[in-house]
């Protein structure tokens, strides 16, 4: 029995399924992301880009996911809307979310990643690609108001996709690979024992390939076949304890690994200390003789405070607002533009020239960037990845959150210390976090509410935009008083629930 036809407006559709846009594309509880609400989606993104002359049809549209279980059905939902709207679907396989994002740009057509990146897998998403990069914040609006049909007889009468996927093409893998064996010099890593995390990470597979080719030893460490949520910014104990260990263990000069769609590195020093991921990307933008950096406001203060950059801009969280403010910086002539997230994930603005070898632009988060050149700038400098750190400002960062916290309560509390007044707002801070930690120095609400004392320690406190958590992120002059601030600062929050 087939289903009928039917008319559905995205933002109706966003309030009925929960299913709405976060800070990287639309996310979801799987049993949420129905192939029913899967296919308007991305119909609506195909409606969105056609009308502003984005998409034709017999256009390519590239589809690619990550290992968590529901991508395969998701990805079959989301081939079938783009077969739907007169376009070709092309099936680049299980991928990281910039490969994907690279073939799309470099043939000037639109692509999407189905991943939730690091969050459980009980949840999933979509990310959506123009023929220039990421959506923006304006797009999702568009999208949002776009209304689309589902024609009868697409769905079984359980709500299942009728056709199957195409056949898989490993071209996009391929480019995203010969990407940075044409960038780094045969045989740089030669020498150097790296461990590789590949636990359910998309990307395990093209850093093995690139780790060798690159003259490294390669250890295999953490395999498995069912998807691990992996968080760059929240990283799990029984990772820093499996860090530790192998470190030792194998003798390694570095572990790096990525999160589950391979958009946000990990990268450990010889000791198997993680770093943190706004401390990799200043050293990747170092590396990379970046003039002009962009990151939000949550990074770590180092970047300004170390000297190596022409100047720094702050944005609120999320790659889009990242790519807005590098797309405004290269419209002013600026060369030389990149960005990282406080996850880790690298963007480049316009193309990298280094040592005779240029680099595209991939204004989308990278991962494979990140890990390859720290450990190039610690070969090149001759110390092990821990003397890298000796070269930054002391300023560390720690990152916890509370979970099952609903947004709307998140605002609410946080709202009732970020009036706009400041003597008012201070006042209510320091009756929260005086005792802990002195008089308020300044805030900033750029996103959420970011405090900074009179001691030059920091707390910023925002809903996350991708799970109903509270983030909570602070920075100090040493990594102890910054872990210990994060943990004071989570149990006093823990009383926000009640």
């Amino acid at each position: 029995m087939s289903s009928p036809g039917e008319t559905l407006v995205i933002d109706e559709l966003m309030q009925e399924s929960g299913v709405t846009f976060g800070t990287s594309g639309a996310r979801g509880l799987e049993v949420a992301m129905t192939d029913r609400v899967c296919y308007a989606y991305t119909k609506a993104f195909l409606q969105q880009q056609a009308a502003g002359g984005g998409v034709s049809r017999g256009m390519e549209v590239a589809i690619a996911g990550d290992y968590r279980p529901s991508t395969l059905r998701i990805m079959t939902a989301v081939s079938r809307a783009v077969q739907d709207q007169g376009c070709i679907p092309v099936n680049c396989g299980f991928i990281p979310t910039p490969a994907v994002a690279l073939y799309g740009i470099a043939r000037g057509i639109l692509s999407l990643m189905v991943t939730g990146s690091h969050i459980p897998d009980d949840r999933n998403g979509i990310k959506f690609n123009k023929p220039t990069g990421e959506i923006l914040k304006q797009d999702e609006e568009e999208i949002r108001g776009q209304c689309v049909e589902i024609p009868e007889g697409v769905f079984d009468s359980a709500g299942h996709g009728l056709e199957p996927l195409p056949p898989e093409r490993d071209t996009a893998y391929r480019a995203y690979r010969q990407r940075y064996l044409d960038f780094f010099p045969a045989g740089s890593l030669r020498g150097r024992r790296i461990g590789l995390y590949e636990h359910s990470s998309v990307a395990r597979r093209v850093l093995g390939e690139l780790l060798e080719s690159l003259g490294a030893e390669l250890i295999h460490l953490g395999f498995s076949d069912h998807f691990i949520p992996v968080d760059t910014e929240a990283i799990r104990q029984e990772d820093v304890v499996l860090a530790h260990r192998w470190a030792e263990e194998y003798g390694l000069d570095a572990i790096i690994s990525t999160d589950g769609d391979g958009d946000r590195p990990l990268i450990s020093d010889e000791h198997g200390n993680w770093l943190r991921g706004d401390v990799a990307g200043i050293l990747c933008a170092r590396f990379l003789n970046a003039e002009k950096v962009v990151t939000p406001v949550s990074s770590n203060t180092a970047v300004e405070r170390c000297g190596w950059f022409r100047g720094v801009d702050r944005t609120r969280i999320g790659s889009p607002y990242v790519i807005a403010a590098m797309e405004s910086r290269l419209q002013q002539g600026e060369r030389g533009v990149v960005g990282y997230e406080a996850n880790g994930g690298f963007l480049i603005g316009d193309s990298v020239e280094r040592k005779g070898a240029v680099l595209d632009p991939l204004p989308t988060r990278d991962a494979v960037i990140v890990a390859l050149a720290i450990l190039l700038l610690s070969v090149e400098e001759g110390v092990p990845v821990s003397g890298l750190l000796e070269h930054l400002p002391a300023r560390f960062t720690s990152s916890g959150r509370l979970k099952a916290f609903p947004t709307a309560l998140s605002q609410e509390r946080i709202g009732a210390l970020n009036s706009g007044e400041f003597e008012q707002d201070r006042r209510a801070i320091e009756s929260l976090f005086g005792a802990l930690f002195g008089r308020v120095a300044g805030i900033d609400s750029t996103d959420g509410l970011r405090i900074t004392f009179e001691g030059g320690e920091v707390v910023h406190l925002r809903p996350s935009g991708n799970a109903p958590e509270l983030r909570c992120y602070n920075e100090a002059e040493s990594e102890q008083r910054a872990g210990e601030m994060n943990r004071l600062c989570l149990e006093l929050l823990e009383g926000w629930c009640g």
